[in-house]
């Protein structure tokens, strides 16, 4: 969620006035990097403007909001400092400061960094809402539920601050007023899956097994791809009786996160109930591995050992758990009965006789093993702190702290909900990196690219993505270089359209969006054919415009008109150059579908569905153009064309699509 501060802390701090022009330009392009979240790349804008003008406030500020998205939070927390020694009166510089004190468990430091924001901005919502939470943190429950009172006061329709409140309901005991918080979350915002997963939780821990399963079965059809979720819904069915379902939503828990202890732990115990005995047996080998001291697993894998006629490893299971609890009775039983099995004899002797000793010692009042296990119907789970051996057999819950890690770990500096914005895919450019995908959904392919790119007439081999990467500081540098490269080669020769080319995606890349564009209008002039170069064009007009109204905190929705930041006409300008990159190129799918969100956001609903669906036409498995093309159908209240569209998008490898599709379903609902 950090990362996510930087959209309003943008906007929030204000724009060097007195600067001279090159630091002016040096600081908007640092600004435009951290914008677009190429981190490395921006710090060292801000470092030039630091060693030009170090009295300068801004660019301590945003070299901190840099580092924290780095997670150097002691070196965010310093510039900050710096920040706020040199201008003490802005709200940002204290909301930095105070998420990286909290990243390092400083609650008291980002409490006290939070109180003075609120002396200047009373209304914060962000800002209440880390405050309530650094409490919380300190077990200061009174104060927790004070600030929250007061947020739920400025922001009524808030939905965090009542499931915050909820919990701090229930550190209170007060389950009462636990449901009543969570129900209102729920009447607020009955799409968002927190509210339903929040109040599952209050309901398991009330045995209220089946409204439990109701909540989670409505939280997981809002977040498909939520594994803690999948896990406590398992516990309701258990508590149910339902081990097949149960089983069931720990497969899909551990195909979302693989590494679950939990998932792993629990479907182990539960396929021993069920009789699949290698499966549990792998289940705790994996347990095993991420947690070699965990005795309890190592207990449990010796029994299945034992059962599936593997007596020495059993016996050697037996012996880890016996070493380290010597009073176990129950290791000693069994492991003696393994030893008779392998001829023993002796061994298990030992065991028997150690086992009647202890029964005797019982019955004179010494009782060395003080452990034991409560078994009723009410006690069939344990804390996965527990150590007690003789809750071998019961299902594993998270401990109350790590049930509430995503609670602690919401922190904000923006207050948005992740479900309320539904946002299309978005543009493609011409570029040399992209993030790494796991799952890769297409291969995007150009014939001319391919061709451009077998001449080596480019520093590096051209991609097609809308998922750029930001620049390491090796990348960062190597492009600084090759502007100077590029610079020499074009002196040389002013006329060579590729040279042109190649320093425009340097500046590029480097975030320099007026150097890229003069290039680019230098390259037009050479060669008025080469489609390239009205493609990145297009591309970088349409980031300029969407730095500046977020720089304006313009919305088109909302501020229309003449006092508008951002015209209509400027994208016009976009939309001329994706004109002529299909007249050149008219096969180049990616064109279209760059047109087609132009036109979205012109609110020419209609004629992008037209380009999205030439863009279909030319690739029938174009994800992005069904994802963009099916929220446009729902803008234009075509709901049933949309969800058609959102969900071949997922079927092609947008999962995203499936949370907008169960919402608007559920809408009709």
């Amino acid at each position: 969620m950090i990362k996510r501060i930087l959209y309003t802390l943008l906007i929030m701090f204000p724009v060097l006035a007195s600067a001279q022009i090159n630091t002016d330009r040096v600081m908007a392009i640092g600004r435009n990097a951290l914008y677009f979240e190429d981190y490395v790349l921006s710090i060292q804008y801000f470092n030039q403007v630091i060693n030009a003008k170090p009295y300068l406030s801004d660019p301590y500020f945003y070299r901190g909001l840099a580092k924290i998205n780095l997670d150097d939070f002691q070196g965010a927390e310093s510039d900050c400092s710096e920040a706020i020694e040199r201008n003490p009166f802005v709200v940002s510089a204290y909301q930095v400061r105070g998420l990286a004190r909290i990243q390092q468990n400083n609650f008291a430091g980002a409490i006290e960094d939070y109180t003075k924001a609120l002396e200047f901005d009373p209304e914060n919502i962000g800002v209440w809402h880390n405050m309530a939470l650094c409490r919380i943190r300190q077990e200061d429950y009174k104060g927790a539920k004070n600030d929250l009172d007061k947020l739920i006061a400025i922001s009524p329709r808030y939905t965090k601050a009542y499931l915050m409140r909820g919990e701090v309901d229930l550190k209170q005991k007060d389950t009462l007023a636990a449901e009543k918080d969570f129900g209102k979350a729920i009447e607020i915002d009955r799409y968002d899956a927190d509210t339903w997963a929040s109040r599952a939780i209050l309901r398991l821990q009330q045995q209220r097994y089946k409204d439990a399963e109701a909540d989670f079965d409505h939280a997981i059809r809002l977040s498909t791809r939520n594994s803690g979720v999948y896990i406590n819904r398992a516990l309701a069915r258990y508590h149910q009786n339902n081990l097949r379902g149960a089983m069931s939503d720990y497969d899909i828990a551990l195909d979302i996160d693989p590494n679950n202890f939990i998932g792993h732990y629990n479907r182990g115990l539960l396929r021993a109930q069920v009789g699949d005995d290698n499966r549990a047996i792998q289940d705790f080998n994996f347990v095993i591995e991420m947690e070699p001291d965990n005795m309890m697993a190592i207990f449990n894998r010796g029994l299945l050992l034992d059962q599936t006629g593997d007596y020495k490893g059993a016996i050697k299971d037996y012996s880890t758990v016996i070493n380290e609890y010597p009073n176990f009775l129950l290791g000693y039983q069994y492991r003696a009965q393994a030893r008779r099995k392998i001829g023993d004899v002796k061994g298990a002797d030992a065991d028997e006789f150690k086992v009647l000793k202890a029964q005797l010692d019982k019955q004179n009042g010494v009782d060395p093993n003080k452990q034991t296990a409560d078994n009723t119907e009410n006690n069939k789970t344990r804390k996965k702190s527990d150590k007690n051996m003789n809750n071998y057999r019961k299902i594993v819950v998270a401990d109350n702290e790590e049930g509430e890690e995503k609670y602690k770990s919401d922190y904000r500096g923006r207050v948005q909900d992740k479900n309320v914005n539904i946002v299309p895919q978005p543009m493609f450019v011409l570029t040399y990196y992209e993030k790494h995908d796991d799952v890769k959904r297409q291969v995007n392919y150009y014939k001319f690219i391919e061709t451009l790119n077998n001449q080596k007439v480019l520093p590096g081999r051209l991609i097609i993505t809308n998922e750029e990467a930001p620049l390491t500081e090796e990348q960062a540098t190597k492009h600084f270089a090759s502007i100077d490269e590029q610079t020499a080669a074009i002196v040389a020769d002013p006329n060579d359209v590729n040279k042109r080319f190649a320093r425009s995606l340097d500046f590029y890349l480097v975030q320099d969006f007026a150097s890229a564009i003069e290039d680019l209008n230098q390259a037009i002039i050479i060669e008025g054919n080469f489609f390239p170069v009205y493609f990145n064009r297009a591309l970088i007009r349409y980031k300029q415009l969407e730095y500046q109204k977020m720089e304006k905190e313009y919305d088109l929705k909302t501020n229309p008109g003449e006092k508008s930041a951002v015209k209509a006409a400027d994208y016009e300008m976009v939309k001329r150059d994706l004109d002529k990159v299909i007249e050149l190129a008219p096969d180049f799918v990616y064109a279209y579908y760059n047109r087609g969100n132009v036109l979205s956001i012109l609110k020419d609903y209609r004629a992008a569905i037209v380009d999205y669906d030439r863009a279909i036409q030319l690739d029938p498995k174009f994800a992005d153009a069904y994802f963009n093309r099916g929220l446009t159908h729902i803008f234009l209240g075509n709901n049933r064309q949309g969800i058609q569209d959102l969900s071949k998008a997922g079927e092609l490898g947008l999962f995203s699509a499936y949370n907008i599709i169960k919402r608007f379903t559920e809408r009709k609902e």
